[in-house]
């Protein structure tokens, strides 16, 4: 049963179905033509033919010319016309007639006239000469077109038209227009079936290729034909459809992927959210509370000597600047790590701007007994923000300050600028003698607060944030950066992107 709903479904009896009520609306249509206007039609070109004689006979019989033979030429009308034709002079003697049968039924004819409705609604024509009705004979199967009308002459004159062979033609028509739709309807059956494999197998197929689809199934393709017909591009249309759709379901599955990375990415940012909350706590813990002790010394007067208050006033002067520097540090890396921060890219010359870091620290280098090195001052243009980079610098370089010991009779600072090959980049180098960082704290030394020496005092260890701001910074610009135990110390790097805008400055490097 539901195989025979399913081809009651399908295309091809459906296109049967409609060719089969095209054919028999066709032939219904032919059929009330026939039925209808061609026996309308035939009615009225006899009616026309009529009167065109009865105008002929009358002009016979109202001319002078004796030179024609009246009954001859009426004859030759009747027989030409397959007419009956009677005329009848006042005293009721046929003058003429072409059929005695005639004679006989016209005063039957003339007194249904006067006595029956019916007739009147048979009349086609009339007017004061004459009147043209079609005459239904109930006692024979012949029915015809009967003109009677007067003369000049004052004669009556009587055609009779037989109309039988105008219907049974119009019955053998549509027999035959019935006949001939039985068998186009078994032919058309036969052609629906064939046309319609041709058109719908490929419909078919496409219709099997969407329901994959629509299962995520992208295996099976429409082979193309060597035709141009709209379902061969629609065939095309679904492959080329089924190949994006394959596309950005894959790239949804990455994203999905992605986004679970992202929901588990995210608690640990929340994770790292509240230990930076924790740690900024406690860093600024000691501060505070040094600032809160000599202030409440201050305050009680614990020091009477104006000396010894000018050294509590200085230590929370010096407190309070290294809180202001922390939590500028901290704010300023959040806007990093978060993308809150718009870089100002410009044309500078990095050489420049390294050597005013160096001066900026020459008192602490000197305080150290550090020796600098930097033997560069050929202009090196790069394109980036300088206050960034400014940033970048000066933290490797007083990293490497604190950090500096002398090694084999020397403690120095190194700084050179290197092109990196078949790159439009450079590569900036700050190198300190010292002791070498631990394998396990070369990754961790990037994270905010940590310190490979925590011994250290307050005074020289620093805040634990200036290498994360470079990792944010080279991050930010998507820049190689790191650090490499040498074998007498320690070398920090970051690469920048030259600013190549003017040819000339391509020679240099």
């Amino acid at each position: 049963m539901d195989r025979l709903r399913e081809k009651l479904k399908s295309v091809r009896f459906k296109l049967f179905l409609i060719m089969c009520v095209v054919i028999i609306f066709i032939i219904l249509c032919l059929i009330l033509v026939n039925s209808v206007v061609l026996e309308t039609f035939y009615m009225y070109s006899k009616t026309n033919t009529v009167r065109a004689v009865y105008s002929r006979i009358n002009d016979y019989y109202s001319s002078s010319n004796s030179t024609i033979n009246l009954d001859e030429e009426l004859k030759n009308i009747a027989f030409k016309n397959n007419f009956d034709i009677v005329i009848q002079a006042d005293n009721n003697i046929i003058v003429f007639s072409t059929n005695r049968d005639f004679i006989s039924s016209i005063d039957q004819v003339m007194e249904t006239e006067s006595t029956s409705s019916q007739d009147q609604t048979n009349i086609i024509y009339k007017d004061k000469d004459m009147t043209i009705r079609k005459v239904v004979n109930s006692n024979s199967s012949m029915n015809y077109i009967l003109l009677s009308g007067n003369l000049v002459n004052d004669y009556k004159l009587y055609i009779r038209i037989p109309i039988a062979p105008i219907e049974e033609s119009v019955r053998i028509s549509n027999n035959v227009l019935i006949f001939i739709a039985c068998i186009t309807i078994i032919v058309s059956g036969i052609i629906a079936s064939i046309i319609s494999k041709k058109f719908t197998d490929p419909i078919l197929e496409l219709n099997s290729i969407t329901n994959r689809m629509a299962k995520l199934d992208f295996s099976q393709k429409y082979v193309a034909k060597d035709t141009d017909d709209e379902i061969n591009e629609l065939g095309k249309n679904i492959n080329t459809m089924s190949n994006k759709l394959e596309t950005i379901i894959n790239q949804l599955r990455d994203n999905n992927i992605e986004l679970e990375k992202d929901i588990e990415e995210k608690s640990k940012i929340d994770e790292m959210r509240k230990q930076f909350i924790s740690d900024v706590s406690h860093e600024l813990k000691t501060p505070i509370a040094l600032i809160q002790g000599y202030a409440e010394g201050l305050v009680e007067n614990v020091t009477t000597d104006d000396e010894s208050r000018k050294f509590y006033a200085e230590v929370i002067l010096d407190e309070s600047n290294k809180m202001d520097k922390l939590v500028k540090q901290l704010l300023e890396l959040m806007k990093l790590e978060y993308g809150k921060r718009e870089f100002t890219n410009e044309r500078f010359n990095l050489i420049e701007l390294i050597n005013e870091v160096i001066r900026k620290c020459d008192v602490m280098l000197k305080e150290n007994g550090i020796t600098i090195s930097f033997k560069q001052e050929d202009p090196i243009y790069i394109y980036a923000d300088e206050f960034y980079i400014d940033q970048a610098v000066t933290n490797y370089f007083t990293n490497a300050i604190k950090h500096a010991e002398e090694k084999n009779g020397k403690k120095e600072i190194e700084i050179r600028v290197e092109k990196l090959e078949n790159q439009d980049k450079v590569r900036l180098y700050v190198y300190n003698t010292g002791e070498h960082i631990a394998q396990e704290d070369l990754e961790r030394i990037w994270k905010r607060f940590y310190k490979v020496d925590t011994s250290r005092n307050r005074e020289n260890g620093g805040t634990g944030i200036g290498l994360a701001l470079v990792k944010a910074i080279m991050n930010n610009y998507k820049n190689e950066y790191g650090v490499t135990n040498k074998e007498d110390g320690v070398e920090f790097y970051f690469d920048l992107d030259l600013d190549l805008s003017n040819e000339n400055e391509k020679k240099l490097y």
